[in-house]
């Protein structure tokens, strides 16, 4: 699985707008989730906001969409936002944790390939967040799985976002936030 990091802040770039209409705190209602379209439509999505969501996960989760590119390519996006604090206070907060996790998934070769032929990938992408009151930085966490094979690219994912799960779990839980406002 290859993996990198980013930071997209200011000059037009996305925000990350948490809680806003539509959204389900699956914290909350974690048996919600099937009332999330993309998840309904995707099990391993489901899997994966169940997973983020728990009760024991650091996270939380605001936004997501699953699509599939003309060339076959099978990808989704989830916004993550660190439980202490909403949001991340500063965005160094959130590059420490970026740096983090790209090295652990580039220190376990069996998490490079999630299929034989599939290309599969992890982009970490800072971004400046509001949740409510707390405004800060949080998480664009992009997902894709490439193949000939569309069946192959959606198992491929599927693997990529267990993976994404496990090794999220196995590091350094992120660096109490706050807000700028508190």
């Amino acid at each position: 699985m290859e993996a990198d990091w980013e930071v997209e802040i200011g000059g037009g770039a996305p925000v990350i707008e948490a809680e806003g209409p539509g959204w389900i705190d699956l914290r909350k209602q974690p048996e919600r989730v099937s009332e999330i379209a993309e998840a309904a439509g995707f099990a391993a999505l489901g899997k994966l906001l169940t997973a983020l969501n728990g009760p024991e996960s650091p996270w939380w989760t605001s936004k997501c969409d699953l699509w599939q590119e003309e060339t076959g390519e099978l990808a989704c996006y989830v916004d993550l936002l660190p439980v202490d604090g909403r949001v991340f206070g500063e965005w160094k907060q959130a590059e420490s944790f970026c740096r983090a996790y790209v090295a652990r998934l580039a220190g376990e070769p069996e998490r490079r390939g999630s299929a034989e032929d599939a290309e599969v990938s992890v982009d970490l992408v800072i971004r400046a967040a509001v949740a409510g009151e707390a405004e800060g930085f949080g998480i664009t966490a992009y997902l894709s799985a490439g193949s000939a094979d569309p069946a192959e690219a959606a198992a491929a994912l599927s693997a990529a976002m267990d993976a994404f799960a496990d090794a999220l779990a196995a590091v350094a839980s992120p660096a109490p936030g706050g807000s700028k406002l508190q």
